[in-house]
């Protein structure tokens, strides 16, 4: 089962490999298989009827190589853990997801990206990427010496091979606050959307889609100056806040503006704690950044069947990249992200009114996360589709890593 109780898996048991040699012998016996990480996905992308394998044990971090600028990491290391080791070294990463409990791996194969208007996705920082193709032999491409596929070949959705391990570049480690501010009206997304999203190195906006309100805006900054008290209209928090009202604010990183580590202040949860509200399902939609506001106006005019059943709503942006298969592909993107009810067959009812009214601005969902759009309305978002089925097929000609979501999702379309 995931991590928020909402899919479970379809092949039992696990196969569990202690070393790359395992793992090449696990791909050589099976036909089919495929690799199963955190399982912090909402869908069936890491699922299969046949085999499942783990590299969870896998966990090793290679010191920095302070010439290159990067570090190397297997593939069963978590966010949280790596970003500890790169702070003991002086080194950060860009940017992190929200919350720390995710693999490194994982979280690139899918385009898991974290905010900041200037941040790319977590996937923009793979620099070399090493693998286990279907013939069971390793394989390396990186970012100097393979440009022609590299961008194709990150964000893979689990069908280029079993991923080993990715090289990431690292810069030097910094200080942050964090600030959250309470009832922006929604209105002042109008005409200040971009100023208000670039007030920090990390901006979130968390909507219940009450009232044309935005309920609580976090601000991560860069150690310095503090923002004002009144920001735009809404009011500096007095206490401690969670993105969710009824959930506890102990699970939250550090907020007041207390300074400390970019890595305790850049995911909204805490490793260890309890991340969002556990049992829930959650769906998000990149859009262009520059139609935003016309997007978040087109969901907000569906608040009366989504308040009843969303938990919280937030709103980020992303930078541009060229990674094939990323939402933000040669383009900055707004993410609107729900974190539902755990209540499926609402969800479900609710999904294709949320996808028609962000089809005006060819709106993608988050590979990871549930949606209902059909693959042939996928194919026409990603125009590097094409070349990205070329490139699994030349690996994996046989389709052993193939499953029933990428026969569909990716080959069907």
């Amino acid at each position: 089962m995931n991590w928020a109780g909402n899919y479970t898996y379809s092949s039992s048991p696990v196969h569990v490999a202690h070393s790359i040699e395992e793992a090449q012998a696990l791909v050589k016996k099976y036909p089919h298989l495929k690799v199963l990480g955190t399982r912090h996905c909402f869908n069936n992308i890491a699922d299969s009827n046949d085999q499942l394998i783990s590299l969870a044990p896998l966990n090793t971090i290679l010191p920095v190589d302070k010439n290159n600028h990067t570090v190397t990491v297997e593939a069963g290391v978590r966010y949280g853990e790596l970003a500890t080791v790169l702070q003991a070294q002086g080194y950060a990463l860009h940017n992190l997801a929200s919350l720390p409990h995710i693999s490194v791996v994982g979280g690139c194969a899918t385009a898991t990206h974290g905010s900041g208007i200037s941040n790319a996705n977590l996937s923009a920082a793979v620099q070399a990427i090493s693998f286990i193709s279907a013939s069971g032999d390793m394989v390396q491409l990186s970012r100097q010496e393979h440009a022609a596929v590299f961008p194709g070949a990150v964000v893979h959705l689990g069908g280029l091979g079993v991923v080993t391990g990715i090289t990431l570049a690292v810069h030097p480690a910094w200080r942050m606050q964090q600030y959250v501010y309470q009832n922006l009206p929604m209105q002042q997304l109008a005409n200040h959307f971009e100023e208000i999203m670039s007030a920090g190195y990390s901006v979130s906006l968390f909507t219940g889609w009450r009232n044309k309100n935005i309920d609580e805006v976090w601000i991560k900054k860069k150690e310095g100056k503090a923002p004002p008290a009144v920001f735009f209209g809404a009011t500096a928090a007095t206490q401690h806040l969670h993105p969710i009202r009824h959930m506890p604010a102990q699970n939250c990183t550090e907020q007041m503006g207390v300074a400390g580590p970019w890595h305790e202040r850049l995911p909204h949860f805490r490793m260890g704690f309890t991340p969002s509200s556990g049992a829930e399902l959650q769906s998000e939609y990149f859009v262009p950044l520059n139609s935003a506001w016309e997007a978040i106006q087109a969901v907000e005019r569906l608040h009366e069947k989504i308040a009843p059943h969303v938990l919280i709503s937030e709103i980020r942006c992303i930078a541009a990249d060229d990674l094939w298969m990323s939402p933000c592909y040669r383009q900055a993107c707004a993410a609107i992200h729900f974190t539902w009810q755990p209540n499926w067959p609402a969800v479900r009812a609710l999904l294709p009114l949320v996808e028609e009214a962000l089809a005006p601005f060819d709106a993608k969902p988050h590979w990871g996360k549930l949606f209902t759009a059909s693959p042939q309305r996928i194919s026409g978002l990603y125009e590097k589709l094409p070349a990205f089925r070329q490139l699994l097929e030349s690996y994996d000609p046989q389709a052993k890593f193939r499953n029933e979501y990428l026969d569909t999702v990716i080959f069907g379309g």
